[in-house]
C-alpha cells in the first residue's frame, strides 16, 4: 500500500512525498509577501501517478535519461534493455524505479525526512545484476530539500539516479514558466540526434540559445529556429556542468520567478544537468484540483550523469561494480528575493 509523508521544517517549507515511485507530490513555499503556494505539478490520486507519462516528481532509475537502441556492451557482453521510447530506453524502462513501491522509513532527527529503499532484481528491464538502492529526502532549517542517493550492485551494471520533480515557482497552476529566469553553470552541452540521443559531441553554449551562464528568461530564445530546439521541442538537453563529477556538491543552477520572488538554487555532486522545459505537458490525466497542465507548465532540472553514457566512452562512466558504491547528493535551496 502506498504511504504518504509530510516533511516540514517549521520555517515555511513543506514537502509531501509518497512511496509509489518515491514521488514528491507537493512542495509548498512562501513568496516575498508570505503567500504559500504549491510549486510542483502533480495529481490528486495514486492511480493517476500510475498512468502518468511525465515522471512527475518521480525517483528515476536504474538509468536516468536515454540509452540508445536500448542496448549497451559491458565487459564484452551485449545487454538488451526493455525499450519504452521507440527503439530507445528512457528513465529505466516501462517498469523503472518510477513505477514501483519503495519501502519507506520516516525520521525526525536532525531534520524531518524519509529513507526510501528498493531492491531491483537481476535482469530488471534488461539490466545485469541486482541493485540495492537507498534514497533519502530531508528538509533543513535553511529551506533546503536534500536528496542523497546510494546504491550497491551484485554485478557490474550502469547506475544513474535522479529526481524528476518539475517546478513552476509562480504556482503549479499559474500558467507557463517562460518568464522564469534561469542560470546554469555550464559552458557546454550535449547535442542530440532526432531521437534525443547524444551525438557524442560537447558543444559550446556561447552565442547559442543554450547559453544560460548568466540569468536569462527561458522564453527569450526558446522559439528560435535552431536545430536542437526543434528536435527537443524546446529544451530537453543535458548540460555539462563546469565543475564536472566531484565528491562535494557544487552550484549547478538558479531559477527565479519575478512576480513571486521565489528562487530555487540547485547544488549537486553530479556532472550533468538535464534541463527540460516541459513541452510534453498537455496529455495524460488532469492534474491537482482538475487543473489541465499545458506545454511549458513547469520545468525539470535533473541532476545526473550524461545520457547514453554506457555507449559513449568519452562521457563520465556510470558503471558500478561489486565492492564499489554509487553515491550522489543534490540540494534544492528555496528562498525569496
Amino acid at each position: 500500500m502506498t504511504s504518504r509523508f509530510r516533511l516540514a521544517n517549521g520555517r515555511g517549507l513543506e514537502i509531501d512525498c509518497i512511496s509509489y515511485g518515491g514521488r514528491i507530490v507537493s512542495i509548498r513555499v512562501p513568496d516575498r509577501r508570505g503567500v504559500v503556494a504549491d510549486i510542483t505539478p502533480g495529481f490528486d490520486s495514486v492511480d493517476d501517478y500510475v498512468r502518468d507519462t511525465m515522471y512527475l516528481g518521480a525517483l528515476v532509475g536504474r538509468y536516468a535519461n536515454r540509452i540508445g537502441h536500448s542496448r549497451f556492451t559491458l565487459d564484452g557482453v551485449e545487454h538488451r534493455l526493455t525499450p519504452n521510447e521507440g527503439e530507445n530506453q528512457l528513465h529505466g524502462g516501462p517498469g523503472g524505479f518510477h513505477q514501483v513501491e519503495w519501502r519507506a522509513e520516516p525520521f525526525e532527527d536532525p531534520h524531518a525526512g524519509v529513507v526510501l529503499m528498493y531492491q531491483s532484481p537481476d535482469g530488471d528491464q534488461g539490466f545485469p545484476g541486482s541493485v540495492e538502492a537507498r534514497v533519502t529526502y530531508a528538509v533543513s532549517a535553511d529551506n533546503e530539500l536534500v536528496v542523497e542517493y546510494a546504491a550497491v550492485v551484485s554485478e557490474p551494471t550502469p547506475v544513474n539516479l535522479t529526481q524528476h520533480t518539475y517546478f513552476n515557482l509562480a504556482g503549479h497552476d499559474a500558467g507557463d514558466i517562460l518568464d522564469h529566469e534561469l542560470t546554469i553553470a555550464a559552458d557546454r552541452y550535449t547535442p542530440v540526434n532526432e531521437e534525443l540521443i547524444p551525438t557524442g559531441e560537447l558543444s559550446e553554449v556561447a552565442e547559442t540559445p543554450f547559453d544560460f551562464q548568466h540569468p536569462r528568461r527561458i522564453g527569450e530564445r526558446i522559439g528560435e529556429h535552431h536545430e536542437q530546439l526543434l528536435i527537443g521541442r524546446g529544451y530537453d538537453h543535458n548540460f555539462a556542468l563546469t565543475t564536472g563529477l566531484t565528491s562535494d556538491i557544487h552550484f549547478a543552477a538558479r531559477l527565479s520567478e519575478p512576480r513571486s520572488g521565489r528562487t530555487l538554487e540547485v547544488f549537486t555532486s553530479q556532472p550533468g544537468l538535464q534541463f527540460y522545459s516541459g513541452s510534453g505537458f498537455g496529455r495524460g490525466p488532469a492534474g491537482k484540483g482538475g487543473h489541465s497542465y499545458r506545454p511549458n507548465a513547469a520545468l525539470a532540472l535533473e541532476t545526473q550523469h550524461f545520457p547514453d553514457s554506457p555507449n559513449q566512452p568519452q562521457f563520465p562512466s556510470t558503471i558500478v561494480r561489486p565492492g564499489g558504491e554509487y553515491r550522489s547528493r543534490t540540494v534544492y535551496r528555496f528562498s525569496v528575493g
